[in-house]
């Protein structure tokens, strides 16, 4: 089932291209950047004022740690904009601010040292004790956007173009849980762990707060129709 908030921004996409597409030209975007692989399509709203509509995708694995645990993480970017760009000068340079549906999250599997434990909270877990350890990142679910820009995808009557972003989607303070599946420990060392992962779970929501303020960078290719 679709969120309220994805649906207010759909509703928002859907009443400003039914709005304009009808009367003039569009352009699409194919953009890359930090919020990963995009689609842009750009709309004329009023004189110097375009809407942009579209949503961005990127699947990344890498490496992670708090200062007790390493982890194998996921970071699945997945983003819909309705942003509104200004050219104050009637020519590329465009200041941009709008709402972006955020689902993106980050997924981890805790990763045992070479001697087959883990350190929480200053008590050792064998892995096959501990079981797997599976924590996640979660943030806002609409985030507001503010940013400078170079392009004007509606500048030309027909053709290509190119286009550049810089700004900050804001985010906020994530929301992280960290949890083991499959201890095979007693029950009392199995509840120590659990008491030991809210901990090492505030270490990482640490880390995690680096992300409330996400930085954009996108460079785009966008063709008018």
């Amino acid at each position: 089932m679709m969120k309220p908030a994805f649906v207010a921004v759909s509703l928002t996409a859907v009443l400003l291209a039914s709005g304009t597409a009808s009367a003039t030209n569009l352009a699409l975007t194919a953009d890359l950047g930090t919020t990963g692989v995009g689609l842009h399509m750009s709309l004329p709203l009023q004189k110097n004022l375009n809407a942009r509509l579209g949503f961005n995708t990127l699947n990344y694995s890498y490496s992670s740690s708090t200062s007790n645990v390493n982890y194998d993480s996921k970071l699945k970017l997945n983003t819909v904009d309705a942003l509104v760009d200004y050219f104050p000068s009637a020519g590329s340079f465009r200041l941009t601010g709008g709402l972006t549906y955020n689902s993106s999250k980050i997924t981890a599997v805790g990763r045992s040292n070479a001697s087959g434990t883990f350190n929480f909270n200053g008590n050792t877990y064998t892995s096959t004790d501990a079981g797997q350890i599976n924590g996640k990142i979660d943030f806002r679910k609409i985030a507001p956007y503010l940013g400078i820009g170079w392009g004007n995808a509606l500048q030309k009557e027909t053709g290509w173009g190119f286009s550049a972003d810089a700004g900050v989607l804001f985010q906020g303070s994530p929301s992280t849980s960290l949890t083991s599946s499959g201890c095979t420990a007693p029950s009392s060392l199995c509840n120590q762990l659990s008491n030991d992962l809210d901990v090492e779970n505030n270490r990482l929501r640490d880390k995690a707060n680096d992300l409330k303020l996400y930085p954009v960078l996108r460079v785009g290719a966008s063709y008018r129709f």
